[in-house]
């Protein structure tokens, strides 16, 4: 048996300004935006090729779920972002003007800088030893 997680939803309050923020400033790649109604989209973003979770961009559309955009991990870094090149996924981010919570740091299990979305949600940007 083979099991995985294939995409997990993430609420923004608007679908434009995350993908730009997403696809334009991580480098994301937009695998579908597809509307459903006037109000709804189905959008998904993935960090790029066919390996890897996508991410379903939901629009908050209750006071609830707008209460909880950018806190969906309560203060805590909540979303992990892998890569092979920090060096240069560390550039980018400065580059484009990301916010970098936590400065760039050598642990036991590799490279790690923690930075936050439009939003605010927390990311661990790391680059693992082996």
């Amino acid at each position: 048996m083979s099991r995985s997680i294939a995409q997990f939803s993430l609420l923004v309050h608007d679908y434009d300004a995350a993908i730009d923020f997403y696809v334009g400033k991580l480098g994301f790649d937009l695998v579908e935006d597809t509307p459903l109604s006037e109000e709804k989209r189905w959008v998904r973003v993935r960090p790029g090729g066919e390996a890897g979770a996508a991410i379903l961009l939901a629009k908050a559309s209750t006071d609830e779920q707008r209460a909880l955009v950018g806190s969906q991990g309560a203060g805590r870094v909540w979303l992990f972002l892998d890569t092979d090149d920090f060096e240069h996924d560390y550039g980018r981010l400065l580059e484009r003007g990301v916010k970098i919570v936590r400065e760039r740091s050598e642990e036991p299990y590799g490279t790690v800088c923690v930075f936050a979305d439009l939003y605010g949600n927390r990311w661990d940007l790391v680059q693992r030893n082996g």
